[in-house]
């Protein structure tokens, strides 16, 4: 990707698609989230962190802690880390959140 703030990279990336996720490809907590939206029919876009380091501490000063990953975006809006998205699972938010999006239509 492009040389410039990290942070704007970030938002345009996650503006682009329904559900984006930024993972590392040897964090269990991501394998674990993208299982879940697959399990669900969801096609997530991933961009793994290890292309880009850049891009971990700008998501980390967008969450507000030092390393929580997966970062999970859904229609362009910061959903948050492993446990926002499945207290949303578990509270029934997240499949209407999905659907607003487009990620997912039944």
């Amino acid at each position: 990707m492009g040389g410039g703030d990290p942070l704007e990279e970030i938002q345009r990336m996650a503006s682009r698609n329904a559900v984006v996720i930024f993972s590392n490809n040897t964090c269990c907590m991501c394998h674990a989230i993208k299982k879940l939206f697959c399990g669900m029919g969801v096609n997530p876009t991933v961009y793994e962190l290890d292309e880009n380091p850049s891009w971990e501490q700008a998501l980390m000063s967008l969450l507000g802690s030092s390393s929580s990953l997966p970062v999970v975006f859904i229609g362009g809006k910061l959903v948050g880390a492993m446990d926002s998205v499945m207290a949303a699972h578990i509270n029934g938010t997240l499949v209407p959140l999905l659907k607003e999006a487009g990620a997912l239509w039944l």
